[in-house]
Formats: C-alpha cells, structure tokens, sequence
C-alpha cells in the first residue's frame, strides 16, 4: 500500500516512527557532539529567560502563521505538506505527539544552530548554510521539494534569530512549539474530517 498523496512514500508503523525520531535525534546529537569536539567549537549559550522563551513563542507563532498562510495559497506546498504529515504523524497517538516536539526541537537545533553556526563563522553565510542543509535533512522525497523550500526558509529565521540574540533556546523553543501546534493541528483536522 503506497501513500496516495506521495508513492515515493511507502506509510509507515507508529513503531517505525518513533524509532527513526529517536535514531535521527540520537546522530544528530552524536554528530554535533563530535563537531563540537573536533573542530573545539564553542556551542551557542542557552540562556534560561522570559525574553527568550517569548521570543521564542512570538517565532512559533509567526512560523506557524506564515506556513498556513503558505499552505492556503501554494497548491505545490499544501501537497507537499500534506504528504509529509500523512507519512510522520498519522500512525502516531497523541502522547506521541510531544516526542515530536521535543527531539527534533532539541537535536536539531542543537547541531545545525548551536553547533553549525559557530563552525561555519557565525554570520550570515553560516545562516545561509545551515539553513540549506536544514531544508535538505526534510526531503523525504523528489516530490517534496516544496517542503524542503520553506523548511529552508524557516532554518534561516531560526539561524538568524540566533545570530541576533546569541541564545540557542529561542530557535529551540521555536522549533519546538512549532512541531507542536503543527502536529496537534494536523491531528485535530484530521479527526474532526473523518467525524464528519
């Protein structure tokens, strides 16, 4: 049985998920531990405060705002998504859906912002870069490339709300609520489709 919005993508268990986000989180960590280690990087500071958690919040939700907007006006984007979640969150339960959030907010930020950005000079090229191989680490099919485009696009708004605030927990908080929402909301359309 193929993923009829995609049959690049073959579905896949809860199981199978949970195991790839947990093995993907896992490299993530080991290769920006590693970097770090090598190439005796400075990782970014994680500085507990109200003003980067609200910036934090304030990013998540205009991520979210704009990806909806996105989703609304770019049919190629809206099938690309669609795709994308009907393979990562259908076959997960709701408590599922905090791993989610919390193990690609914390291992992806924490090697591509956090380790990348100081490795690659920490300014705007290193931005630039990070945010590629961002959108890059999203394909999970030649049909995705649109979401891949605003994947891109939402690493440099992280990478660049690093290099401003030289915090790493405002793109993790970010990344984080935004798995979040977008996962709950998803579900939530989902639900309330087959209800009606």
């Amino acid at each position: 049985m193929t993923n009829s919005n995609n049959p690049d993508l073959e579905p896949l268990t809860r199981t199978q998920i949970l195991v790839v986000m947990g093995v993907t989180a896992i490299i993530l960590l080991v290769v920006a531990k590693v970097w770090q280690y090598l190439g005796s990087i400075a990782i970014v500071d994680i500085q507990f405060n109200l003003l980067a958690v609200l910036s934090g919040l304030a990013m998540a939700a205009g991520i979210i705002t704009a990806s909806s907007i996105i989703y609304r006006l770019w049919p190629a984007y809206r099938r690309s998504a669609d795709a994308y979640l009907e393979l990562v969150i259908r076959p997960l339960v709701w408590p599922d859906l905090i791993w989610l959030g919390l193990l690609p907010g914390l291992s992806e930020e924490l090697l591509f912002r956090g380790v990348m950005l100081p490795a690659l000079g920490n300014n705007l090229l290193a931005v630039i870069l990070s945010s590629c191989l961002f959108g890059i680490l999203h394909l999970s099919g030649i049909q995705q490339w649109p979401y891949v485009v605003w994947a891109t696009i939402v690493g440099f708004a992280l990478g660049y709300a690093t290099l401003i605030t030289g915090n790493l927990l405002v793109p993790i908080v970010a990344h984080i609520i935004t798995n979040l929402v977008a996962s709950f909301l998803w579900k939530i359309g989902q639900a309330s489709s087959v209800n009606s």
